[in-house]
């Protein structure tokens, strides 16, 4: 009768003392990586510096209001006081798309009531539509399907190069491309004067 009693105790110990070693985990990597020292944390977060000195070496489970107040004051999501051991932080790349996603917040909307638009799009295609922004701001909804449209055609000519330069065509392809190259990047005399 008793062992189950023991058991679940020593089983919610042990996930607390795992629970309290990540999170150690992750405010020395997170310390580490932004090179903020106790002071640094202590004036950052309002913590105490006896309560940061716990949570580096993970002595005990820390209160929800400690790690809120910990993460929110040095900019964090709580979330990233619990990654897994050995989950790299994100790079300032997956940062920036995240960033995107975030302020572009109609995208999901378009794509889930547009789907058609949306049809074996790549991960790449999605972070292009994301990056982009309307004049002032996020895009609209207009402003995404007119983008996801230009994301579309670029794709559809893309698509017909590539079957043109596997024909006897490819030559001319090539010498049309250099020459709107060249119209492109160059300037002419007249707007160098200018």
């Amino acid at each position: 009768m008793h062992a189950p009693y023991f058991a679940s105790n020593s089983y919610s110990a042990a996930r607390s003392a795992a629970t309290a070693q990540t999170v150690a985990f992750n405010v020395r990597r997170v310390m580490a990586h932004e090179g903020l020292t106790f002071v640094e944390v202590v004036e950052a977060t309002g913590l105490d510096e006896r309560t940061v000195r716990g949570l580096v070496r993970g002595a005990n489970n820390p209160h929800a209001r400690t790690l809120h107040k910990f993460a929110s004051g040095l900019g964090l999501e709580v979330d990233e006081l619990f990654r897994p051991v050995g989950e790299a932080f994100p790079t300032s790349e997956q940062a920036r798309q995240a960033f995107d996603r975030a302020t572009n917040p109609l995208v999901a909307g378009v794509v889930q009531s547009r789907a058609e638009l949306f049809d074996a799009w790549s991960e790449a295609d999605f972070r292009e539509l994301t990056s982009q922004f309307g004049t002032g701001g996020a895009l609209g909804e207009a402003g995404v399907v007119a983008a996801a449209e230009a994301i579309n055609a670029k794709r559809a000519l893309l698509r017909q190069v590539s079957v043109i330069l596997e024909t006897s065509e490819a030559e001319l392809l090539a010498d049309f491309v250099k020459l709107l190259y060249r119209r492109v990047t160059e300037t002419s005399p007249l707007e160098a004067n200018k």
